[in-house]
């Protein structure tokens, strides 16, 4: 199985050498890396370059950068990473084993940040996803290409709404190994109350509130 890792960026450059340089053993055993920037205004295109296999230009919005992505990928199965996100050692295996039992999944996510709640957030963040099959973009959702029916171009919420489409497929293989991302937005705008603020936002996604008008209010929040 080869793998398409595509990740969305924008304005990344503090972060993206790192979760590039993290895939080089990947990208040594034959799986393909592709940055979709959303028109970065740093320098996010010029150093990713060289530790991908391609960097393209995409519409801005992480929904569309994904499609993009996957449009020009050439795996048999997807993985989207965050660009502040690391994936586990040997991933690429894990990711086989896993969609020998299912069309997608996810891994299980650890945080790195100052606050001491950050672990408490992922352990349930986990147990969550697993409970109910939704899965969020920071825990490095992959799918096999023939199963992926692409991001719903929405301003908010395309993991949750991806999930939601997937779920009919098949519920996602949930590799128990971490995937590892950035905990800078809860230690910059403080854990509890960028938790709570995501927790409402989900809550009014799934009673029908409009994607664009939560996408404004968590810009204006976070």
């Amino acid at each position: 199985m080869r793998l398409s890792i595509v990740i969305p960026a924008l304005d990344e450059a503090q972060a993206i050498v790192a979760t590039l340089a993290s895939l080089a053993p990947l990208r040594a055993r034959g799986h393909e890396v592709i940055v979709a920037d959303g028109g970065s205004e740093d320098a996010t295109r010029e150093l990713a370059a060289p530790l991908a296999d391609r960097v393209l230009v995409a519409p801005r919005g992480r929904a569309s950068q994904m499609n993009a992505g996957a449009a020009a990928a050439s795996g048999n199965a997807l993985v989207f990473l965050h660009a502040d996100t690391q994936l586990p050692p040997n991933a690429d295996y894990a990711i086989a084993d896993a969609l020998r039992k299912s069309n997608w999944g996810r891994f299980d996510v650890a945080i790195e940040g100052r606050s001491t709640l950050l672990p408490v957030i992922a352990l349930f963040m986990n147990l969550r996803s697993r409970f109910t099959g939704i899965v969020t973009g920071d825990q490095a959702i992959f799918v096999r290409r023939a199963a992926f029916g692409g991001f719903p171009e929405i301003a908010l919420m395309e993991d949750i709404a991806f999930s939601k489409a997937m779920k009919r497929q098949s519920p996602p293989a949930c590799v128990q190994v971490k995937a590892t991302t950035s905990g800078r937005r809860w230690d910059e705008h403080g854990a509890l109350r960028t938790m709570l603020l995501m927790w409402r936002l989900r809550l009014e996604y799934f009673l029908g509130a409009a994607p664009d008008e939560l996408a404004r209010r968590y810009a204006s929040k976070a």
